[in-house]
């Protein structure tokens, strides 16, 4: 996997939206929905990818993350916007419209 998110944010043409999250983590659950409806509206301009921690937690390091739920941002192979917690879907979108100019 980590191999693979690497070359999908090294390689792709639209913008990669990562959300770091835990089943058991809270905070998660409540953006959960929020990143699920970016992905929705954003489809063909966006791509949304969860990395569970726990599952993948060699990844996680590999991204610095922590604190979940961690969102990062990239754009063109780099690193464009970043955050930990909980956002309101609201916030999300005028971050990714923001930063990318979708």
């Amino acid at each position: 996997m980590a191999k693979s998110l690497d070359d999908l944010i090294k390689t792709s043409p639209v913008p990669v939206f990562v959300d770091f999250w835990a089943d058991w983590c809270g905070p998660c659950k409540m953006v959960a929905p929020a990143v699920k409806q970016l992905a929705q509206e954003f489809t063909g301009k966006l791509i949304v990818v969860k990395v569970n921690v726990d599952q993948q937690p060699e990844v996680a390091a590999r991204f610095q993350v922590q604190g979940i739920p961690a969102l990062r941002l990239f754009y063109k192979g780099e690193l464009k916007w970043q955050t930990a917690g909980a956002l309101p879907y609201s916030q999300l979108k005028a971050e990714v419209i923001k930063v990318v100019g979708i």
